[in-house]
C-alpha cells in the first residue's frame, strides 16, 4: 500500500537482482593495492618514529626505556629506507619495461646522472 501520491503513479516497482562486480583487468587492482599498502606503511613508520621519541622524551634517564625508544627510532628509521628503496624499485623496474606509472605520476621519470 503506497501512501505517496508520485508512488502510487507508478504501477509496479520492483528492486531486481544488482549486477555482479567483476574485475575485467588486474593492474588497476594491483596498483591499488600497492599504492594503499605504501601509505599505510609510511603512517605506520611515522607513528613508529613518533612513538620512539615519544619514549625517549619519557625516559627519564631510565638505561633500559631509553635502550628500547633508541631501538624503536632505528627500527623506524630502518623501515622507512625499506619502503623508500622498494618505491624506487617499482619506479625503476616499471621506467625500464615501460610500463605505466603505479603512483600515478604522469611526469616523466629520470634518473640524475651525468650532471
Amino acid at each position: 500500500m503506497l501512501t505517496n501520491p508520485v508512488l502510487a503513479a507508478f504501477d509496479d516497482i520492483s528492486v531486481g537482482k544488482p549486477d555482479e562486480v567483476k574485475v575485467t583487468e588486474f593492474s588497476p587492482l594491483i596498483q591499488g593495492i600497492i599504492r594503499i599498502i605504501f601509505i599505510v606503511a609510511v603512517v605506520l613508520t611515522f607513528v613508529f618514529l613518533l612513538w620512539g621519541g615519544i619514549q625517549w622524551i619519557l625516559s627519564g634517564g631510565d638505561k633500559a626505556k631509553y635502550e628500547e625508544a633508541r631501538n624503536r627510532i632505528t627500527a623506524a628509521l630502518i623501515g622507512l629506507a625499506i619502503v623508500a628503496l622498494a618505491w624506487l624499485i617499482i619506479k625503476l623496474v616499471t621506467h625500464f619495461f615501460g610500463l605505466p606509472d603505479i603512483f600515478g605520476s604522469n611526469e616523466p621519470f629520470t634518473l640524475p646522472i651525468g650532471y
